[in-house]
This record gives structure tokens, sequence and C-alpha cells, in this order.
């Protein structure tokens, strides 16, 4: 087919290879814009969670972010493309400052590696730098970038600087890890001993105090708290800084000093696309500059003592943390097996030679890392002790007139307040920042206050149900033992099945009002995600595993749709029966469904661990039990036919089920923040911390609950609880001796015999 490849001739038709492409323009915009988006949402999420070392949470280094830049930087990397315009020109120029923005940026991230995923990131990133160094060296020469060559090469020898710095950090984070988690195991008892751990029932502020020093031990240790205040990301801040201050010079002298340089005319392939480019990367690279330049100045403020005379003292030398992972190397053999002494030999001393250089181009950049921070320290310090001077100067005049009689009350302040200086973890060479680390990040105050201001008020309200009575009485009502099985064995209840149970009895009664319906669904749904949280900690095994699957997934259906398993309640409440008929159609539809699934039962299911059987039957089962025990408390009860009254009743239960549930987080949550692993630590504690905050309310209205036992370990699941119970008091019968025969009838017709 002539003109589509080739010509009449039968040549190959190149008549669009040259064609404008402004496509590629809009496709590398996009990347751009992308990486644009990730660094300003990690700056955001610092300043918003006060975090100014500004952990890299959305944009790191990996597989994904590597492909965006390469992407991003390919009019860099162009070698044969006419780019004659000023934007063009400065488009090729902020591909490269780019670059060094996203190393800036990402090298927090090099913290939450594991050691393969950092070797691989580290090599993969370097081929990328010395490609486009490469390519830009090429460019310079044959003259596709004919202008800004000294900007070109301050910015090439960053690049190399940057990723030296990258992979200086990177030697250091197997070790620090190593030794963090030794310090924090050995820090974690000492805080255990002063947390009294059997204590259940503590209160919310010494829970908080024990939350304060773990969050002292997890946020100094912080793999990447620990990179953000090393020398070497320091020193990659203020380089990060300098790349986007060169990119602004060559912006700001092209356009406001058009005589000092003299571009071509004529227009490139990317046409209206480059400008598109050019403006999308300069917003790229300053939202990256952001984080780099504040983890800087943080540092820069963490390395200046507020006392004039200890300011800019040098610390010019190289920590054994820095160079131990290559002394490690250098005394581990090579499992390579060659044949005679002297392969051995040779080889030896060439991985000898190898490391020693790796080791002292380690310490030459450790020592560069600290000396552009003490020049950086040099230059902002006098500032900074100027600002702490006018700002002590002007709290004294504030407070003159009241010192006298604040005096009294100083000198008991102090006692008062909790020493967290044994459990800030720091390195060696960072005994000067003790104090500076704690002063600046051991209050918690931020994280509970955001707690409180999303604490669970429908919860609340429902749990002041249960308070109000004094006892949780609903733990033990739930269900009678009177009522038979529907089979030999019952499986374990969790503390959300029955609560999913009797939210779905409450909602398929009649002439209930529809707020209160929607109040107790919103109740619940708050009271489960607490409920979730104490049973993933103490209730995780096997046994409990289908159970709680079986309170998830009908409540998913009650929450939406209103229907327990396919079952409208809605409609069956718009039936108008009365209470009782209703309870005796949910009892009569569960035990069909439990009958039904028995005769398909060909493989034995339930024959085998009642906690092992299927999400459905185990719903039915629990819906079954709570609708036959409800029949046998209503003929005794004073409800009088009345909706109203029946669903106070199951509200109240509902009520103490999740009151008895929430006594546990003061055990939970300590408990939860020391299961995870050193990268996720200070983010678990601090959603413990949060968690806290929420549920303040929660835990004062509980703490004085009676409870029916001391030991933590017999309160952790509902059964254990419903035994407790029993034993510490003897219930009075649900029906007594007079009851009339149609109930005996019908109670004595909920025993199944099945064979």
């Amino acid at each position: 087919m002539a003109g589509v490849g080739c010509t009449v001739d039968g040549n190959l038709n190149n008549s669009k290879f040259s064609q404008p492409m402004p496509s590629i323009g809009i496709y590398i915009a996009t990347a751009s814009a992308t990486c644009a988006i990730a660094m300003a949402v990690d700056a955001f999420y610092g300043f918003r969670h006060q975090k100014l070392w500004f952990p890299s949470k959305y944009f790191s280094l990996n597989a994904t972010t590597l492909t965006l830049i390469a992407i991003a930087i390919k009019l860099s990397v162009d070698l044969n493309t006419s780019m004659p315009r000023r934007q063009d020109q400065l488009a090729k120029l902020s591909s490269s400052a780019l670059i060094c923005t996203v190393m800036g940026n990402s090298i927090p991230s090099l913290g939450n590696m594991k050691n393969k995923e950092i070797l691989m990131n580290i090599v993969a990133l370097g081929i990328l730098v010395i490609t486009a160094i490469v390519n830009i060296c090429i460019q310079l020469d044959t003259g596709v970038i004919y202008v800004f060559w000294k900007e070109h090469a301050l910015i090439m020898f960053l690049m190399l600087v940057l990723l030296a710095t990258m992979s200086s950090t990177a030697l250091t984070v197997p070790t620090t890890k190593k030794y963090f988690d030794l310090k924090y195991n050995k820090k974690h008892k000492i805080a255990l001993k002063e947390c009294s751990e059997n204590d259940l029932k503590c209160s919310a502020k010494k829970l908080r105090n024990d939350l304060t020093r773990f969050w002292m031990m997890a946020h100094t240790c912080s793999p990447q708290f620990v990179i953000g205040r090393s020398a070497t990301c320091t020193a990659s801040g203020a380089l990060c800084l300098l790349a986007a201050m060169t990119l602004a010079e060559a912006t700001l002298r092209s356009y406001f000093m058009p005589w000092s340089i003299k571009f071509c005319s004529g227009e490139s392939d990317y046409m209206w696309s480059t400008t598109l480019v050019l403006v999308t990367q300069i917003v790229a690279v300053i939202a990256g500059t952001i984080a780099p330049a504040f983890r800087w100045f943080t540092a820069i403020i963490f390395r200046c003592p507020k006392k004039a005379n200890k300011a800019c003292k040098p610390t010019f030398q190289v920590e054994k943390y820095w160079i131990q992972i290559l002394v490690e190397w250098k005394e581990c053999p090579l499992a390579l097996q060659i044949c005679g002494q002297y392969g051995r030999k040779l080889t030896h001393d060439v991985k000898n030679l190898i490391l020693d250089l790796c080791i002292g181009m380690q310490t030459g950049i450790v020592l560069a890392s600290k000396l552009v921070s003490l020049v950086s320290i040099y230059f902002v310090s006098w500032f900074l002790i100027s600002y702490r001077s006018c700002k002590k100067l002007t709290w004294f005049l504030q407070h003159s007139n009241n010192v006298e009689n604040n005096d009294s009350g100083s000198e008991s302040q102090p006692g008062s307040e909790l020493d967290l200086s044994r459990f800030v973890l720091y390195l060696e060479g960072e005994e000067e920042l003790v104090d500076l680390m704690m002063e600046n990040n051991c209050d918690v105050s931020h994280w509970i206050l955001m707690g409180q201001k999303r604490h669970p008020k429908f919860l609340i309200q429902l749990l002041a149900k249960s308070t109000s009575s004094q006892e949780l009485k609903g733990v033990s009502e739930f269900d009678n033992d009177r009522v038979a099985s529907l089979d030999a064995e019952e499986p374990p209840n969790c503390w959300a099945l029955p609560v999913v149970t009797l939210t779905s009895i409450a909602i398929a009664l009649p002439n209930i009002d529809h707020h209160s319906i929607k109040q107790l669904i919103r109740s619940v749904n708050e009271g489960l995600i607490y409920a979730r949280f104490v049973e993933n900690n103490l209730n995780a095994e096997g046994e409990f595993i289908n159970t709680r699957k079986a309170a998830e997934i009908v409540w998913l259906g009650i929450d939406l749709y209103h229907k327990w398993l396919d079952v409208d309640l809605h409609k069956i409440a718009l039936q108008e029966k009365n209470p009782e008929k209703v309870l005796e159609e949910l009892a009569d539809i569960a035990k069909n469904r439990f009958l039904e699934f028995r005769k398909k039962d060909v493989y034995g299911c339930l024959r085998e661990n009642p906690s092992h059987w299927p999400i459905k039957v185990l719903a039915a089962n629990s819906m079954y039990r709570i609708c036959q025990t409800i029949l046998l408390d209503y003929e005794m009860g004073d409800y009088n036919d009345s909706s109203e009254r029946l669903f106070e009743r199951l509200s109240n239960m509902i009520a103490d089920i999740l009151g008895a549930c929430l006594t546990n987080l003061p055990r939970v949550i300590p408990m939860d923040c020391h299961r995870s692993t050193i990268e996720e630590r200070e983010e678990s504690v601090r959603h413990g911390i949060v968690l806290l905050g929420k549920a303040h309310k929660i835990l004062e209205m509980l703490d004085q609950q009676p409870l029916p036992s001391a030991d933590p370990e017999q309160l952790a699941s509902i059964d254990a609880w419903r035994s407790l119970s029993k034993q510490k008091t003897s219930p009075e019968p649900i029906c007594s001796s007079t009851v009339s025969d149609t109930t005996a009838f019908r109670s004595s017709d909920v025993y199944l015999s099945i064979d």
C-alpha cells in the first residue's frame, strides 16, 4: 500500500517523521505534573501533621516514580531535536533541575525500604542520572544546548553530588535500623514497668502518659526521621535549594535581561507544548523544593543550640554507623570458589582495595555534608539567636507582672511533668539534640486534639444508656442457656456478631421512628470500628475468624440495604405485626436457613469444629438464639406489645455489649503500638494517640463501670465475660414456674433433635 509505509518508488515514506509532535510535550507535562502533585501533597502532609522533616509518604523512590521521572526528563535527554527558542532551552534546564528536586525529596523514603529494595532503587536511579548527564554533555557538544552551559554544568555537578549523598545515606539504613530495634526493645521494657500493664481500668490521663513514652521512642527512632536529621539529608536540602535557585536565575535572566543572552529563531518539533512543559516543571521544582529546604532549615534549628557560646560547634568526626556496613563487608570472606592460593589472595586484595576506597569516599561525603551544615549554621545561627532573644524578651515583658504569683507553682511544676529524656533514642554524635527533640516533638496534644474533634458522638449517646445502669447486664442477657442449640456444639461468639444481630432485630420492629433507627445504625457503625480494633488485637486467632467475617458481611447488608443476609428487614417492619410475631418470624427464617444448609451438608461441615462453620450458618445460629432468648424474656417483660419498649431494650443490650468490649481499649491501644515494625511504629503510635483522643469521653464513661474481674485476660472475649458474670451472680430465672402452657409449648418447641 503506497503512501502508508513506503513511497511509490518502494522507499521508506518518512514524510511524517519530522512533523511537529506537541502530544509528546503534553505527555511530558502530565508526568511532571504528577510528580509535582505528589511532592506537594508530601509537603502539605508534613505541615498538617507538624512533621517538619517531611517524610516521603506519597513521593518515594520506587519503580513508579522512576518511570515518571524518566518520562518527565525526556527533553533533557533528547539528543537530536532542535530547541531554538527561549522556552525550549529553559525546558532543557528545568528537566535537569527536576532530577535534583526529586532526589532531594525522596531521600527519606530510603528508611522505609528493605535492603534489597534500597540497592535496586539506588542502582536504577544511578543509571538514570548518569544517562541524563551523558546526554546533556553530548547536547552541549553538538550545540543542541547552546546557552546556559554554566547552569547546566552546575546542575550536573549537583546531580552527581546528590546521587553520592543518597548512596551514602543508603549505606547507613541497615545499621541504624538494627541499632534502633535493639535500643527500642530495651527502652520498651523500661516503659512497661512504669506503665503498670496489668491495670485494666487506668485513667485516660495515665494512658496518655504511657502513649507519650511510646511516641517519644517511636518518633525518635523512625527511619525517616533518623535520615531527616542526618548530616547528608541536611546537605541534600541545601543542594536541592541551590538547584532551584540556579533554574530561577536562568529564567529571570532570560526574561528580564534579554540583552545578555541571544536565542535563535525558529520552532521546535514540540511547538507550543514546550511552554506547557516549562511551566509545569517550574511548578514541580518549586513544590518539590519546599520539603528539602524545610528539612535543611529544621536540621539547622536542631543543630543551633539556644546559647550563643555553643552555637556553630563543629563536630568533624565520622561516627561508626556511617562506615560500619562497609567494614563488615571488608571483614567477611568472599564466597567465590577460586582455584589457587594466588587467585584467592588477589581477589581478596582487590576486594579490600575497593572497600577501602568506598570507606574513604563515604568518609569524604560525610565530612563534606557536615561542612555544608556548618556553613549553613554559621549564616543562620545569629538570626536564630536574635529571634530567640526577642521572643524571650517579649515573653518576659508580657509576664513580668505575674512572676511573683507563679513562683510557688513553678517549684512543683517540674516534678509533675513527665520526664521523657530517658526515652529519646539517638545515634552517636546526636547527644546535643536530645533536649531539642524532646522539646519539639514530645507534645502529643496535637494528636489528642485531632482525635477529640472526631469523637464518635452517636456511639457516646448510645453508651450513655449503658453507663446509666452502672452494670453491663446486656452482655449476659442477650443469649439464654435455656434456648436449645441447633447443633450439638455452639460456635464461639465475637463482640460484633451479637451487636449486629440485635441491630437487625431492632430494625425489623414495626412502628419505630425512622430517626431512631438511623441513629442506632450510626451508633453501631461507629462502635463496630472500635470493636474490630479490639478483636484484631485480642481475638485474632483462628476460632474467631469466621465469626468476625460473619459479623462484617451481615453488617454490610444491614448498613447499606437494611437486609439481614437477603431478608428485607424494612419489609418485615411494614407488615404491622406485633413485636412477638416479628421475633418468631426471624427465628423461623434463621432456623430454616440452618436446616437448609444441614440438608446440603454433604461434606459434614457442621460436624466439624463450630468455629469453622460457614459464615451464613453462623449468622443464622446467632439470629435464632437471640430471637428465642428475647421471646423467653418477652412474656415476663412488661412490654405490652410495645415496639418502642422492646426497641429500647435492644438498644440497651447493644450499648452494654459495646461498652464491655470497649473496656479493653486501655489494654489494646498500647499493645497495638508495639506490634508494628520499625518502619510503621511511629504511625501506629500516632494512630493510638488519635484513637485515645477519640475515645477519651468513652473511657471516662466506662471508668466507673464495675467489672466482673480484675484480670484483663478474662475480659478479652464476650464468652469469657459472660462466664464470669454468671459465676459472680446467680441470676434469677427469666421464666417462673407459672408460665402459661402456651409459652411452655413454644419454648419447648425450640429444642431440636438432629441426627
